[in-house]
């Protein structure tokens, strides 16, 4: 990929998650859903499609999948749980001993 679009995917990425960061009706659910006792993480993905000025060809397109920050994986004692009960092992230092 050119790396000039590269970074300007990068800088609309970051504008993207700066306006949700940004967003007072976001924040106010967020600390309602806290308000009533939960934990609460999001994660949006943004796939974004480019193509030159010109090209009608679907297969010359290139997909840019951005996150808006880098996830870490949060495991509570439930998810430990189930993924048990369908006999699926995580390593220790994902489960979040925390909750």
């Amino acid at each position: 990929m050119d790396p000039q679009l590269k970074q300007l995917m990068k800088e609309l990425g970051d504008a993207i998650n700066e306006s949700l960061s940004d967003s007072e009706q976001i924040s106010e659910v967020v600390s309602r859903i806290k308000e009533g006792g939960y934990d609460i993480f999001l994660v949006l993905e943004a796939t974004i499609g480019v193509s030159k000025q010109g090209d009608k060809s679907p297969d010359k397109t290139s997909l840019i999948t951005t996150m808006s920050s880098n996830p870490e994986l949060k495991v509570s004692d439930q998810d430990l749980k189930f993924l048990k009960s369908l006999r699926i092992k995580i390593d220790e230092e994902h489960h979040d001993k925390g909750k």
